[in-house]
């Protein structure tokens, strides 16, 4: 049988979580192999600005973080449930990849 590969990415911890369920809840539903949700590093963007536009006064900052939550899904496939899984809602905002691993 062969496996998916499935990565999840997005700024709302929220949303990778809800997809992850429901992908869960299909797998649980039609009763194949599955590993994960595993969570893969966090990767954090920051920028620093100067709060002071032109750059008189005190040196100030502003720091913003912007943080990308990743999930990886292992799942043993047939047609039927690769066609299940691609019909889960994506929500805006999330990157969802599907790839085909040998298995």
């Amino acid at each position: 049988m062969q496996k998916a590969r499935i990565k999840i990415a997005s700024a709302d911890i929220d949303k990778v979580n809800q997809v992850c369920d429901q992908i869960r809840g299909i797998v649980e539903q039609v009763g194949v192999d599955m590993r994960g949700p595993i969570p893969l590093p966090t990767k954090k963007l920051k920028v620093t600005t100067r709060r002071s536009p032109c750059g008189d006064g005190k040196a100030t900052w502003e720091r913003y973080e912007m943080r990308i939550h990743k999930r990886l899904i292992d799942v043993s496939v047939d047609e039927r449930v690769l066609r299940l899984i691609m019909r889960v809602a994506i929500p805006e905002g999330l990157n969802i990849e599907i790839e085909m691993v040998g298995g």
